[in-house]
């Protein structure tokens, strides 16, 4: 589940924006007072923030996000403000913002660019990492754990690995492995794909590669 941290003193609007977060799926943890987000900066895991530019106490918009950018650059901040002034939204990303929304706003609306940037920002992390059983496959690394063990995969290994990871479920056969991890140019004998995925079971036999006879394999 991600982390939103919203700053806003409105508390009508606080509530009903933190209500339709919380529907979408995200834990909402809200200030009212900018001296309070603070201090909360660093304690816990926050995977985006909403800052209103505006606040009642003497820390506004603009103060919050110079304290989060000293300890975090990348993390995605929303502005939020009642008034439309291009030096507003020059100024917020000046300091890092990503976003900028002009009060009064859409909930949906609101939610929709969380969601956006949450896509944009962590998917691409997320993709990066598979899981299957209790195997850990780090795609750009082109490492495999189980558990903290790392497990030794040559380059074909890991290629068969991944494509039977990510198409779970479906058959493949295998003059379709040899074009995919060997590549088309390769004119062996496709009994070269049954010795692979031999090896590949015996270094991970949590894998459930079914054998499709006088056809190929698939993993479920």
């Amino acid at each position: 589940m991600y982390n939103v941290c919203l700053v806003e003193d409105e508390l009508d609007l606080s509530n009903l924006v933190k209500m339709y977060l919380e529907k979408a799926g995200y834990n909402v943890i809200q200030f009212s007072r900018g001296s309070d987000a603070i201090e909360y900066i660093g304690r816990d895991k926050v995977h985006i923030w909403i800052l209103d530019i505006m606040l009642s106490d003497d820390v506004n918009g603009y103060d919050i996000i110079k304290a989060i950018r000293r300890s975090d650059e990348v993390v995605p901040v929303i502005f939020t403000s009642a008034r439309d002034q291009d030096l507003d939204k020059i100024v917020g990303l000046e300091l890092g913002s990503d976003d900028y929304i002009t009060k009064p706003y859409s909930s949906k609306e609101l939610v929709l660019r969380v969601n956006n940037i949450i896509k944009r920002v962590y998917k691409k992390e997320v993709s990066k990492r598979l899981e299957y059983d209790k195997y850990v496959i780090d795609q750009e690394r082109r490492l495999v754990h189980d558990n903290k063990e790392e497990i030794k995969l040559t380059t074909l290994e890991f290629d068969l690995l991944i494509l039977l990871v990510t198409n779970l479920g479906k058959s493949f056969s295998r003059d379709d492995i040899l074009n995919l991890v060997w590549g088309e140019d390769y004119f062996g004998s496709d009994r070269a794909v049954d010795d692979l995925v031999r090896r590949l079971r015996r270094k991970m036999p949590e894998l459930n590669i079914s054998t499709i006879y006088g056809f190929g394999y698939r993993l479920s």
